[in-house]
């Protein structure tokens, strides 16, 4: 039934993206600069979860590397590594300059130092998640390099500016803005249509199915792709001919859960108190969350960090807020509550 499994994964990049010809095109205007060796502009690509920033960042730098010899481009997921030292780190490792660093005592200024000395190809640097940096003073230190093009994935841009200081804010806010929009459901629709053309034999899936999974994913390709690939996992794994409708419900219900654990173990030790706080006493305030959580921990964040967690967290379904911000109360996102397979 699977005839290419990698059209399946979450992260891979097709080789023609669907519906975002203009956010493709001003992306790649932007970072046409540097296929005649010269600085280029930092992007930031904003939308919501699902919104396909992230494939468009890699399917714009994977174009570029086949147009020009000498451009590198290095990924950083800013979740995972959400220090400024693991950030610089992931760069350096990725242009295979990290032989001789210690990952506990060598000092951050040192691999500015040697990203400043880097003398190979021009390099795409793509930060994603970039809001979830503790320091965002990373992004001042590749800014000023100018062998170094930058694409800032966020959710929102004002969650970014939010956190870093006046001299990098004027910068940004002069950068190229790529803002991308939720798909509709036919276009989701023709997503799951190309994926399922290349990734499964034939007559596997019908396209009644392929559109209630574009509703069920309410414009979020993580989800809808997701649906697709557990779905069709589970029918090849009990050798059945095709996609089932009660297949088509399991899975639905599996890639929420898959894509809510994900979310959760990609959370910031602090980020998971703030989590752990709504879980036990939600809903809850954001003062006596930040009070709470103060309490929890060694170093506490600021309340406009706690306050970031908290959007970070709405964003990917993992709380949901009600009320206006003077009365704001979160708790956990009810599962149940969710687009349902229709």
């Amino acid at each position: 039934m699977i005839r290419d499994a990698r059209v399946l994964r979450a992260g891979f990049v097709p080789r023609e993206v669907e519906h975002r010809d203009a956010e493709v095109n001003h992306l790649s205007s932007v970072l046409e600069p540097i296929t005649n060796g010269e600085p280029a502009d930092t992007a930031i690509v904003t939308g919501p979860s699902g919104a396909g920033k992230t494939c468009i960042s890699k399917f714009v730098t994977e174009r570029l590397r086949e147009e020009v010899l000498d451009v590198e481009t290095t990924y950083v997921n800013c979740w995972r590594n959400y220090t400024r030292f693991r950030t610089l780190y992931q760069i350096l490792d990725d242009l295979g300059a990290t032989i001789d660093i210690h990952r506990q005592s060598t000092p951050h200024d040192e691999l500015v130092d040697r990203l400043q000395q880097h003398d190979g190809p021009r390099t795409v640097v793509i930060l994603d998640e970039v809001d979830q940096l503790e320091d965002p003073s990373v992004i001042y230190d590749l800014h000023s390099l100018p062998q170094f093009a930058i694409i800032c994935i966020a959710n929102k841009e004002e969650e970014l500016f939010g956190r870093v200081d006046d001299r990098l804010v004027s910068r940004l806010r002069s950068s190229e803005h790529v803002r991308m929009d939720k798909y509709h459901d036919d276009q989701l629709y023709d997503i799951l249509s190309a994926r399922a053309k290349w990734g499964l034999d034939e007559d596997v899936i019908t396209d009644d199915q392929l559109y209630r999974i574009a509703d069920a994913a309410a414009g979020d390709a993580r989800l809808a792709i997701g649906i697709l690939r557990t779905a069709a996992s589970k029918a090849d794994r009990e050798n059945h001919e095709r996609i089932t409708d009660d297949i088509l419900l399991d899975a639905a219900e599996d890639a929420r859960a898959q894509i809510k654990q994900k979310s959760l173990d990609s959370l910031t030790p602090h980020q998971r108190v703030v989590y752990d706080i709504v879980r036990e006493h939600g809903p809850v305030g954001p003062s006596e969350i930040h009070e709470r959580y103060t309490e929890d921990v060694d170093d506490p964040r600021t309340k406009r960090t706690v306050r970031t967690y908290l959007s970070k967290m709405e964003q990917y379904n993992l709380l949901e807020a009600k009320g206006t911000s003077r009365d704001r109360e979160y708790s956990l996102v009810d599962s149940a509550a969710a687009s349902p397979m229709q």
